[in-house]
Protein backbone atom coordinates (compact mmCIF):
# COMPACT_ATOMS: atom_id res chain seq x y z
CA UNK A 1 0.00 0.00 0.00
CA UNK A 2 1.12 3.56 -0.56
CA UNK A 3 0.05 6.80 1.05
CA UNK A 4 -2.01 8.78 -1.52
CA UNK A 5 -0.59 12.28 -1.32
CA UNK A 6 -2.78 14.49 -3.51
CA UNK A 7 -1.33 17.29 -5.58
CA UNK A 8 -4.15 19.53 -4.36
CA UNK A 9 -5.70 18.23 -1.15
CA UNK A 10 -9.37 19.14 -1.45
CA UNK A 11 -9.88 19.84 2.23
CA UNK A 12 -7.26 20.77 4.84
CA UNK A 13 -6.65 18.33 7.67
CA UNK A 14 -5.46 21.12 9.94
CA UNK A 15 -6.60 24.70 10.05
CA UNK A 16 -5.90 27.29 12.68
CA UNK A 17 -8.61 27.64 15.26
CA UNK A 18 -8.80 31.34 14.64
CA UNK A 19 -10.02 31.54 11.08
CA UNK A 20 -13.75 31.55 10.71
CA UNK A 21 -15.76 34.59 11.53
CA UNK A 22 -13.17 37.10 10.42
CA UNK A 23 -13.74 35.83 6.89
CA UNK A 24 -16.87 37.93 6.55
CA UNK A 25 -17.35 41.09 4.55
CA UNK A 26 -18.68 44.16 6.39
CA UNK A 27 -22.38 44.91 6.10
CA UNK A 28 -25.19 46.87 7.75
CA UNK A 29 -25.66 46.19 11.44
CA UNK A 30 -28.71 46.36 13.69
CA UNK A 31 -29.03 47.79 17.17
CA UNK A 32 -29.87 45.39 19.95
CA UNK A 33 -32.99 45.83 22.04
CA UNK A 34 -34.16 44.12 25.18
CA UNK A 35 -37.73 44.04 26.52
CA UNK A 36 -38.76 46.87 24.20
CA UNK A 37 -36.02 49.21 25.44
CA UNK A 38 -33.20 50.16 23.12
CA UNK A 39 -29.92 49.10 24.69
CA UNK A 40 -26.42 50.28 23.99
CA UNK A 41 -25.62 48.88 20.53
CA UNK A 42 -24.02 45.44 20.73
CA UNK A 43 -23.45 45.72 24.51
CA UNK A 44 -22.99 42.43 26.31
CA UNK A 45 -25.44 41.49 29.07
CA UNK A 46 -24.37 42.74 32.47
CA UNK A 47 -25.10 39.41 34.17
CA UNK A 48 -23.83 35.88 33.41
CA UNK A 49 -25.57 34.25 30.46
CA UNK A 50 -26.49 30.64 29.84
CA UNK A 51 -26.21 29.65 26.19
CA UNK A 52 -26.51 26.33 24.43
CA UNK A 53 -25.58 24.50 21.27
CA UNK A 54 -28.25 21.95 20.36
CA UNK A 55 -27.30 19.92 17.26
CA UNK A 56 -29.13 16.92 15.86
CA UNK A 57 -27.09 13.72 15.26
CA UNK A 58 -28.72 13.24 11.85
CA UNK A 59 -25.47 14.21 10.17
CA UNK A 60 -21.97 15.48 10.80
CA UNK A 61 -21.06 18.92 12.04
CA UNK A 62 -20.93 21.57 9.32
CA UNK A 63 -19.06 24.83 9.22
CA UNK A 64 -22.13 26.97 9.87
CA UNK A 65 -23.17 24.89 12.88
CA UNK A 66 -19.68 25.03 14.33
CA UNK A 67 -19.71 28.81 13.96
CA UNK A 68 -23.03 28.91 15.85
CA UNK A 69 -21.48 26.85 18.64
CA UNK A 70 -18.54 29.26 18.74
CA UNK A 71 -20.74 32.33 19.10
CA UNK A 72 -22.75 30.77 21.93
CA UNK A 73 -19.54 29.69 23.66
CA UNK A 74 -17.99 33.16 23.39
CA UNK A 75 -21.09 34.91 24.74
CA UNK A 76 -21.23 32.62 27.76
CA UNK A 77 -17.53 32.97 28.55
CA UNK A 78 -17.45 36.73 27.92
CA UNK A 79 -20.15 37.22 30.57
CA UNK A 80 -18.89 34.65 33.07
CA UNK A 81 -21.75 32.28 32.28
CA UNK A 82 -22.19 28.67 31.16
CA UNK A 83 -22.16 27.01 27.75
CA UNK A 84 -24.40 23.93 27.41
CA UNK A 85 -24.47 21.11 24.89
CA UNK A 86 -27.82 19.44 24.23
CA UNK A 87 -28.40 16.60 21.79
CA UNK A 88 -31.69 16.89 19.90
CA UNK A 89 -32.09 13.25 18.91
CA UNK A 90 -35.87 12.88 18.68
CA UNK A 91 -35.66 12.02 14.97
CA UNK A 92 -34.47 8.46 15.55
CA UNK A 93 -35.07 7.32 11.96
CA UNK A 94 -32.52 9.78 10.55
CA UNK A 95 -29.89 9.44 13.29
CA UNK A 96 -26.38 8.67 12.00
CA UNK A 97 -24.61 6.05 14.12
CA UNK A 98 -21.32 7.85 14.83
CA UNK A 99 -22.51 11.45 14.46
CA UNK A 100 -22.72 12.11 18.20
CA UNK A 101 -19.23 10.82 19.02
CA UNK A 102 -17.74 12.80 16.15
CA UNK A 103 -19.60 15.88 17.35
CA UNK A 104 -17.92 15.63 20.76
CA UNK A 105 -14.52 15.21 19.11
CA UNK A 106 -15.01 18.17 16.78
CA UNK A 107 -16.14 20.55 19.50
CA UNK A 108 -13.23 19.60 21.74
CA UNK A 109 -10.81 19.94 18.84
CA UNK A 110 -12.11 23.47 18.36
CA UNK A 111 -11.57 24.20 22.06
CA UNK A 112 -15.31 24.53 22.75
CA UNK A 113 -15.64 22.47 25.92
CA UNK A 114 -19.18 22.55 27.30
CA UNK A 115 -19.90 23.23 30.98
CA UNK A 116 -23.04 21.08 31.05
CA UNK A 117 -24.18 18.31 28.75
CA UNK A 118 -23.47 14.71 27.74
CA UNK A 119 -20.33 13.17 29.25
CA UNK A 120 -19.98 15.99 31.81
CA UNK A 121 -23.46 16.07 33.36
CA UNK A 122 -25.08 19.03 35.06
CA UNK A 123 -28.02 20.05 37.27
CA UNK A 124 -30.58 20.21 34.45
CA UNK A 125 -30.03 16.88 32.72
CA UNK A 126 -30.51 14.59 31.03
CA UNK A 127 -29.12 16.45 28.04
CA UNK A 128 -30.42 14.14 25.32
CA UNK A 129 -33.96 14.86 24.22
CA UNK A 130 -34.71 11.16 23.71
CA UNK A 131 -34.35 10.79 27.49
CA UNK A 132 -36.80 13.62 28.30
CA UNK A 133 -39.99 12.35 26.61
CA UNK A 134 -42.11 12.33 29.78
CA UNK A 135 -41.33 16.00 30.40
CA UNK A 136 -42.49 16.97 26.90
CA UNK A 137 -45.68 14.92 27.22
CA UNK A 138 -46.43 16.58 30.56
CA UNK A 139 -46.14 20.07 29.12
CA UNK A 140 -48.07 19.21 25.96
CA UNK A 141 -50.98 18.09 28.14
CA UNK A 142 -50.70 21.31 30.16
CA UNK A 143 -51.38 23.22 26.94
CA UNK A 144 -54.33 20.93 26.25
CA UNK A 145 -55.80 21.77 29.64
CA UNK A 146 -55.32 25.51 29.16
CA UNK A 147 -56.88 25.49 25.69
CA UNK A 148 -53.66 26.53 23.92
CA UNK A 149 -53.41 23.14 22.18
CA UNK A 150 -55.76 20.47 20.87
CA UNK A 151 -55.69 16.86 19.68
CA UNK A 152 -55.81 16.30 15.94
CA UNK A 153 -57.14 12.91 14.80
CA UNK A 154 -56.83 13.57 11.06
CA UNK A 155 -55.13 10.79 9.12
CA UNK A 156 -52.05 11.33 7.02
CA UNK A 157 -54.14 10.59 3.93
CA UNK A 158 -56.62 13.36 4.75
CA UNK A 159 -53.89 15.87 5.46
CA UNK A 160 -52.10 15.05 2.20
CA UNK A 161 -55.33 15.35 0.21
CA UNK A 162 -56.14 18.66 1.93
CA UNK A 163 -52.71 20.07 1.16
CA UNK A 164 -52.90 18.96 -2.47
CA UNK A 165 -56.36 20.45 -2.95
CA UNK A 166 -55.40 23.78 -1.41
CA UNK A 167 -52.22 23.90 -3.45
CA UNK A 168 -54.20 23.48 -6.69
CA UNK A 169 -56.44 26.37 -5.62
CA UNK A 170 -53.41 28.57 -4.97
CA UNK A 171 -54.10 28.66 -1.24
CA UNK A 172 -51.86 28.12 1.77
CA UNK A 173 -51.42 24.43 2.57
CA UNK A 174 -51.80 24.86 6.32
CA UNK A 175 -54.28 22.94 8.45
CA UNK A 176 -58.03 23.75 8.44
CA UNK A 177 -58.63 23.08 12.15
CA UNK A 178 -61.13 20.30 11.59
CA UNK A 179 -60.31 18.87 15.03
CA UNK A 180 -59.85 22.15 16.90
CA UNK A 181 -63.40 22.29 18.24
CA UNK A 182 -63.86 18.65 19.25
CA UNK A 183 -65.33 18.68 22.78
CA UNK A 184 -62.81 17.96 25.53
CA UNK A 185 -64.62 14.84 26.74
CA UNK A 186 -64.81 13.36 23.24
CA UNK A 187 -61.15 14.14 22.58
CA UNK A 188 -60.04 12.47 25.80
CA UNK A 189 -62.26 9.45 25.19
CA UNK A 190 -60.94 8.89 21.65
CA UNK A 191 -57.35 9.23 22.89
CA UNK A 192 -58.02 6.80 25.77
CA UNK A 193 -59.29 4.22 23.28
CA UNK A 194 -55.97 4.40 21.45
CA UNK A 195 -57.05 6.38 18.38
CA UNK A 196 -53.97 7.77 16.65
CA UNK A 197 -53.56 11.50 17.06
CA UNK A 198 -51.11 14.38 17.38
CA UNK A 199 -51.22 17.46 19.58
CA UNK A 200 -51.19 20.84 17.81
CA UNK A 201 -50.51 24.32 19.17
CA UNK A 202 -53.44 26.71 18.74
CA UNK A 203 -51.73 29.70 17.16
CA UNK A 204 -53.07 33.14 18.24
CA UNK A 205 -54.64 35.52 15.74
CA UNK A 206 -51.57 37.75 16.02
CA UNK A 207 -48.08 36.44 16.68
CA UNK A 208 -46.29 38.28 19.50
CA UNK A 209 -43.61 40.84 18.75
CA UNK A 210 -40.08 40.05 19.88
CA UNK A 211 -36.70 41.77 19.81
CA UNK A 212 -33.87 40.23 17.85
CA UNK A 213 -30.37 41.24 18.92
CA UNK A 214 -29.26 41.37 15.27
CA UNK A 215 -32.35 42.52 13.35
CA UNK A 216 -34.01 44.60 16.05
CA UNK A 217 -37.75 44.69 16.73
CA UNK A 218 -39.54 41.95 14.80
CA UNK A 219 -43.30 42.26 14.31
CA UNK A 220 -44.72 39.21 12.51
CA UNK A 221 -47.55 39.49 10.02
CA UNK A 222 -51.05 38.62 11.16
CA UNK A 223 -51.80 34.93 11.17
CA UNK A 224 -52.85 33.45 7.83
CA UNK A 225 -56.55 32.71 7.87
CA UNK A 226 -59.72 34.71 7.19
CA UNK A 227 -63.36 34.15 6.35
CA UNK A 228 -62.72 33.03 2.77
CA UNK A 229 -59.52 31.07 3.37
CA UNK A 230 -59.51 29.30 6.73
CA UNK A 231 -55.87 28.20 7.06
CA UNK A 232 -53.91 27.89 10.29
CA UNK A 233 -50.27 27.02 10.83
CA UNK A 234 -50.96 25.31 14.17
CA UNK A 235 -47.66 23.37 14.34
CA UNK A 236 -47.59 19.83 15.71
CA UNK A 237 -46.10 19.68 19.21
CA UNK A 238 -46.39 15.98 20.03
CA UNK A 239 -46.34 13.31 17.32
CA UNK A 240 -48.51 10.20 17.25
CA UNK A 241 -45.65 8.12 18.68
CA UNK A 242 -45.47 10.36 21.74
CA UNK A 243 -42.21 12.02 20.73
CA UNK A 244 -42.02 15.82 20.55
CA UNK A 245 -41.33 17.93 17.51
CA UNK A 246 -38.49 20.42 17.48
CA UNK A 247 -40.80 23.29 18.43
CA UNK A 248 -42.03 21.81 21.72
CA UNK A 249 -38.77 20.19 22.83
CA UNK A 250 -36.76 23.31 22.04
CA UNK A 251 -38.96 25.62 24.10
CA UNK A 252 -39.38 23.23 27.04
CA UNK A 253 -35.66 22.47 27.24
CA UNK A 254 -34.53 26.09 26.98
CA UNK A 255 -36.92 26.99 29.80
CA UNK A 256 -35.95 24.13 32.13
CA UNK A 257 -32.24 24.56 31.44
CA UNK A 258 -32.56 28.29 32.19
CA UNK A 259 -31.16 29.41 28.83
CA UNK A 260 -30.94 33.21 28.72
CA UNK A 261 -29.70 33.77 25.15
CA UNK A 262 -30.15 31.81 21.93
CA UNK A 263 -27.81 32.49 19.01
CA UNK A 264 -28.82 30.52 15.93
CA UNK A 265 -28.98 30.72 12.15
CA UNK A 266 -31.34 33.10 10.37
CA UNK A 267 -33.14 30.12 8.83
CA UNK A 268 -34.90 29.73 12.20
CA UNK A 269 -36.44 33.21 12.16
CA UNK A 270 -39.78 31.98 10.68
CA UNK A 271 -40.10 29.58 13.63
CA UNK A 272 -39.31 32.11 16.34
CA UNK A 273 -42.82 33.70 16.46
CA UNK A 274 -44.24 30.21 17.07
CA UNK A 275 -41.76 29.67 19.88
CA UNK A 276 -42.53 33.04 21.49
CA UNK A 277 -46.25 32.25 21.24
CA UNK A 278 -45.57 28.96 23.02
CA UNK A 279 -43.61 30.72 25.78
CA UNK A 280 -46.59 33.03 26.27
CA UNK A 281 -48.99 30.08 26.37
CA UNK A 282 -46.93 28.48 29.14
CA UNK A 283 -46.55 31.80 30.96
CA UNK A 284 -42.76 31.65 30.64
CA UNK A 285 -40.27 34.40 29.79
CA UNK A 286 -38.53 33.67 26.47
CA UNK A 287 -34.75 34.01 26.13
CA UNK A 288 -33.12 36.72 24.05
CA UNK A 289 -32.75 35.74 20.39
CA UNK A 290 -29.94 36.60 17.98
CA UNK A 291 -30.24 35.26 14.44
CA UNK A 292 -27.05 35.27 12.38
CA UNK A 293 -26.82 35.01 8.61
CA UNK A 294 -25.86 31.92 6.70
CA UNK A 295 -22.32 31.24 5.58
CA UNK A 296 -22.04 31.70 1.83
CA UNK A 297 -19.21 31.03 -0.57
CA UNK A 298 -17.86 33.72 -2.88
CA UNK A 299 -20.56 32.92 -5.45
CA UNK A 300 -23.31 33.75 -2.97
CA UNK A 301 -24.50 30.21 -2.30
CA UNK A 302 -25.90 29.79 1.19
CA UNK A 303 -23.70 26.87 2.11
CA UNK A 304 -20.18 25.51 1.97
CA UNK A 305 -19.10 22.01 0.94
CA UNK A 306 -17.71 19.46 3.35
CA UNK A 307 -18.22 18.77 7.01
CA UNK A 308 -16.22 20.08 9.91
CA UNK A 309 -14.17 16.93 10.33
CA UNK A 310 -12.83 17.28 6.80
CA UNK A 311 -12.76 21.04 6.56
CA UNK A 312 -11.26 21.61 10.03
CA UNK A 313 -11.56 25.33 9.85
CA UNK A 314 -13.56 26.68 12.68
CA UNK A 315 -12.95 28.29 15.89
CA UNK A 316 -11.69 31.41 17.27
CA UNK A 317 -13.04 34.19 15.09
CA UNK A 318 -15.81 36.74 15.50
CA UNK A 319 -17.77 37.82 12.43
CA UNK A 320 -17.45 41.56 12.79
CA UNK A 321 -13.72 41.63 13.40
CA UNK A 322 -11.64 42.75 10.48
CA UNK A 323 -8.27 42.71 12.18
CA UNK A 324 -5.44 40.97 10.36
CA UNK A 325 -3.75 39.56 13.46
CA UNK A 326 -4.43 36.07 14.75
CA UNK A 327 -6.12 35.70 18.13
CA UNK A 328 -6.43 32.73 20.40
CA UNK A 329 -9.63 31.73 22.17
CA UNK A 330 -8.92 33.89 25.22
CA UNK A 331 -8.47 36.96 23.02
CA UNK A 332 -11.75 36.24 21.25
CA UNK A 333 -13.60 35.96 24.54
CA UNK A 334 -12.08 39.25 25.66
CA UNK A 335 -13.02 41.06 22.43
CA UNK A 336 -16.42 39.48 21.85
CA UNK A 337 -19.53 41.60 21.28
CA UNK A 338 -22.98 41.10 19.77
CA UNK A 339 -22.05 43.06 16.66
CA UNK A 340 -22.95 40.29 14.24
CA UNK A 341 -23.15 40.53 10.48
CA UNK A 342 -26.71 41.28 9.38
CA UNK A 343 -27.37 39.03 6.41
CA UNK A 344 -25.26 36.26 4.99
CA UNK A 345 -21.54 36.06 5.65
CA UNK A 346 -19.29 35.59 2.64
CA UNK A 347 -16.42 33.21 3.30
CA UNK A 348 -13.38 33.78 1.12
CA UNK A 349 -11.07 30.79 0.93
CA UNK A 350 -8.13 33.00 0.03
CA UNK A 351 -8.42 34.85 3.30
CA UNK A 352 -8.85 31.58 5.15
CA UNK A 353 -5.53 30.33 3.80
CA UNK A 354 -3.88 33.68 4.54
CA UNK A 355 -4.99 33.53 8.17
CA UNK A 356 -3.99 29.89 8.37
CA UNK A 357 -0.43 30.65 7.30
CA UNK A 358 -0.22 33.55 9.75
CA UNK A 359 -1.42 31.37 12.59
CA UNK A 360 0.96 28.54 11.70
CA UNK A 361 3.90 30.96 11.62
CA UNK A 362 2.89 32.26 15.04
CA UNK A 363 2.73 28.72 16.42
CA UNK A 364 6.11 27.84 14.97
CA UNK A 365 7.66 30.94 16.48
CA UNK A 366 6.02 30.54 19.89
CA UNK A 367 6.67 26.81 20.24
CA UNK A 368 4.90 24.85 22.94
CA UNK A 369 1.73 22.82 22.49
CA UNK A 370 0.67 24.63 19.32
CA UNK A 371 3.84 23.69 17.46
CA UNK A 372 3.84 20.19 18.96
CA UNK A 373 0.34 19.61 17.59
CA UNK A 374 1.49 20.56 14.09
CA UNK A 375 4.54 18.31 14.42
CA UNK A 376 2.50 15.31 15.55
CA UNK A 377 0.07 15.79 12.65
CA UNK A 378 2.88 15.77 10.10
CA UNK A 379 4.72 12.90 11.81
CA UNK A 380 1.46 10.97 11.80
CA UNK A 381 1.17 11.35 8.03
CA UNK A 382 4.79 10.31 7.48
CA UNK A 383 4.46 7.31 9.81
CA UNK A 384 1.31 5.82 8.31
CA UNK A 385 1.77 2.22 7.04
CA UNK A 386 0.90 3.29 3.50
CA UNK A 387 3.11 6.38 3.50
CA UNK A 388 5.43 6.97 0.57
CA UNK A 389 8.01 8.36 2.97
CA UNK A 390 10.20 5.66 4.50
CA UNK A 391 12.02 5.93 7.82
CA UNK A 392 15.14 4.36 6.30
CA UNK A 393 15.33 7.16 3.72
CA UNK A 394 15.31 9.74 6.47
CA UNK A 395 17.98 7.81 8.36
CA UNK A 396 20.20 7.97 5.29
CA UNK A 397 19.66 11.70 5.12
CA UNK A 398 20.13 12.45 8.80
CA UNK A 399 22.05 9.47 10.22
CA UNK A 400 21.22 6.60 12.59
CA UNK A 401 20.40 8.97 15.46
CA UNK A 402 17.55 10.49 13.47
CA UNK A 403 14.62 11.68 15.61
CA UNK A 404 11.47 12.20 13.49
CA UNK A 405 9.80 14.72 15.81
CA UNK A 406 12.86 16.93 16.06
CA UNK A 407 13.52 16.83 12.32
CA UNK A 408 9.90 17.58 11.38
CA UNK A 409 9.82 20.44 13.87
CA UNK A 410 12.83 22.03 12.18
CA UNK A 411 11.24 21.64 8.74
CA UNK A 412 8.01 23.25 9.96
CA UNK A 413 9.90 26.13 11.54
CA UNK A 414 11.81 26.66 8.30
CA UNK A 415 8.67 26.85 6.13
CA UNK A 416 5.93 27.75 8.61
CA UNK A 417 4.82 30.79 6.61
CA UNK A 418 3.58 28.43 3.89
CA UNK A 419 1.80 25.97 6.20
CA UNK A 420 -1.90 25.70 5.38
CA UNK A 421 -2.51 22.06 6.34
CA UNK A 422 -0.47 18.93 6.95
CA UNK A 423 -1.16 17.24 3.60
CA UNK A 424 -0.26 20.32 1.62
CA UNK A 425 2.83 20.92 3.74
CA UNK A 426 4.18 17.38 3.30
CA UNK A 427 3.62 17.56 -0.44
CA UNK A 428 5.26 20.99 -0.67
CA UNK A 429 8.30 19.76 1.26
CA UNK A 430 8.41 16.20 -0.07
CA UNK A 431 12.09 16.59 -0.94
CA UNK A 432 12.81 16.96 2.78
CA UNK A 433 11.34 13.56 3.60
CA UNK A 434 12.70 11.25 0.90
CA UNK A 435 15.93 10.68 -1.00
CA UNK A 436 16.29 12.73 -4.15
CA UNK A 437 15.69 10.76 -7.33
CA UNK A 438 17.77 10.95 -10.46
CA UNK A 439 17.77 14.51 -11.80
CA UNK A 440 16.23 15.20 -15.20
CA UNK A 441 18.83 17.73 -16.29
CA UNK A 442 22.04 16.31 -17.75
CA UNK A 443 23.95 19.51 -17.06
CA UNK A 444 23.16 19.47 -13.36
CA UNK A 445 23.16 15.72 -12.61
CA UNK A 446 26.74 15.48 -11.45
CA UNK A 447 26.55 18.38 -9.04
CA UNK A 448 23.36 17.63 -7.14
CA UNK A 449 24.60 14.95 -4.70
CA UNK A 450 27.53 17.11 -3.62
CA UNK A 451 25.29 20.16 -3.33
CA UNK A 452 22.88 18.29 -1.09
CA UNK A 453 25.74 17.25 1.18
CA UNK A 454 26.75 20.89 1.43
CA UNK A 455 23.42 21.69 3.09
CA UNK A 456 24.57 19.73 6.14
CA UNK A 457 26.81 22.67 6.98
CA UNK A 458 23.82 24.90 7.66
CA UNK A 459 23.81 25.45 11.41
CA UNK A 460 20.53 27.37 11.76
CA UNK A 461 17.63 25.70 9.99
CA UNK A 462 15.58 28.68 8.82
CA UNK A 463 14.73 30.32 5.53
CA UNK A 464 17.38 33.05 5.59
CA UNK A 465 20.29 30.69 6.32
CA UNK A 466 19.08 28.10 3.79
CA UNK A 467 18.65 30.74 1.09
CA UNK A 468 22.10 32.09 1.78
CA UNK A 469 23.64 28.61 1.54
CA UNK A 470 21.79 27.76 -1.68
CA UNK A 471 22.93 31.06 -3.20
CA UNK A 472 26.55 30.22 -2.40
CA UNK A 473 26.16 26.79 -4.01
CA UNK A 474 24.67 28.32 -7.16
CA UNK A 475 27.35 31.02 -7.38
CA UNK A 476 30.08 28.38 -7.05
CA UNK A 477 28.83 26.42 -10.07
CA UNK A 478 29.82 27.38 -13.63
CA UNK A 479 26.25 27.98 -14.79
CA UNK A 480 25.61 30.14 -11.75
CA UNK A 481 28.36 32.66 -12.43
CA UNK A 482 27.57 36.10 -13.75
CA UNK A 483 26.94 36.18 -17.49
CA UNK A 484 26.61 32.40 -17.85
CA UNK A 485 23.48 30.66 -19.12
CA UNK A 486 21.58 28.33 -16.79
CA UNK A 487 19.84 25.24 -18.02
CA UNK A 488 16.25 25.07 -16.79
CA UNK A 489 15.25 21.82 -15.14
Amino acid sequence: MSFPLLLRPQLPSYTCRSCLARLSRPSTRAKSTTAGVTAKPFALPSSPTRTRFAPSPTGYLHLGSLRTALFNYLLAKATGGQFLLRIEDTDQKRTVADAESRLYRDLRWAGLQWDEGPEVGGPYGPYRQSERSKLYQKHAHELLESGHAYRCFCSAERLNALAEQRHKMGMATDYDRTCADIPKEESEDRAAKGESHVIRLRIPDQYPTYNDLVYGKFKPLKRRGHVVEAAYEDPILLKSDGLPTYHLANVVDDHHMKITHVIRGAEWMPSTPKHVAMYNAFGWTPPEFAHVGLLADEHGDGNLPGNAVEFRCVARLVAHQERSDVMDLKDLVKNFSLKFTKGNTTVTMGKLHFLQRKHAALRAKSGGEGLDEMVQTVVGLLSMPDSLYKHEDLEKLKGKSFLPDDYVKRVIQADSENYTNANEFVYRNSFMFQLLRHPTSVTSAEGIPQDVKALKDVEVWDRDHLNAKVKKIIDARPEGRAGSKCTTI
